[in-house]
């Protein structure tokens, strides 16, 4: 089946492009790409702060403000061996050199806290099936970016980075928006790897379809047109709205 998206209600940054099948087992979905990334904290005059950083506009989530990650390369896995039992293990690493690499920052991957699994509806977009972690810095901590995969970074309030996005000030995709969001609902670095250190991390496997008002809908396990596909169905909220006016969380079945 296919799904038509029309360009001229659809928000400039719902990253799904059209969605075309259902199933990741049809041959015109794309493969996944193993991906990890990690959301630094640090505690600031407004709060917690979290570092993010714009990429270069001619690559891969161009202009988007995004944290520090990228894919899974197999020297990534013990032993340089790919193995899909040590697949927690290489996101680690990977999450790691690519934080060395994009921000010159370097933080021990046991001092990460699993965040959340990110899975893109099945589709012939690139897709990236993403490992997020989180872990507070100390300190001042120096960012060196390359000016050329990465053009600027920022620490910013979770809070204050949201409303940026909704006044168009700068690109967020919605992993990093919802990350952003529940982020904002905590005061200080501490409250948040305390919380996620005693909570298991949410597996987001997103299906995106168009409701019947046109808008966009991305949703996750437990919302009541996830089985279906279907964002009119009545019941439960797990999902993102993306509207070309914003953004829009609904959430009643997740705890965080």
């Amino acid at each position: 089946m296919t799904e038509t998206t029309d360009n001229a209600t659809q928000h400039r940054n719902d990253m799904y492009g059209n969605i075309e099948s259902r199933s990741e087992d049809d041959p015109n979905v794309s493969a996944l790409i193993p991906a990890a990334t990690v959301v630094l904290l640090r505690d600031g005059v407004s709060g917690v702060e979290v570092l993010m950083l714009r990429k270069n506009s001619k690559i891969t989530f161009g202009g988007m403000w995004v944290f520090p990650g990228g894919k899974i390369d197999a020297a990534d896995y013990p032993g340089g061996e790919v193995d899909a039992n040590n697949i927690e293990s290489a996101a680690r690493a990977a999450a790691v050199r690519e934080t060395e690499e994009e921000a010159g920052i370097t933080v021990a991957s046991e001092d990460y806290v699993f965040l959340s699994h990110w899975t893109p509806p099945p589709g012939q977009q690139k897709r990236f099936a993403t490992w997020f972690f989180v872990a507070k810095v100390q300190g001042a901590m120096d960012v060196a970016i390359d000016d050329g995969e990465i053009k600027d970074h920022a620490w910013l309030n979770p809070a204050e980075a949201l409303r940026k996005h909704g006044e168009g000030e700068i690109d967020l995709v919605p992993p990093t928006w919802v990350t952003l969001y529940h982020l904002s609902l905590k005061a200080s670095a501490d409250a948040v790897i305390e919380h996620f250190g005693q909570n298991t991390g949410i597996t987001y496997n997103t299906r995106v379809v168009p409701a019947a008002s046109g808008e966009r809908v991305a949703m996750w396990k437990g919302d009541a047109g996830y089985d279906e596909w279907n964002p009119d169905i009545e019941g439960a909220r797990h999902r993102l709205a993306m509207p070309q006016g914003g953004f829009v969380f609904e959430n009643t079945v997740e705890r965080y």
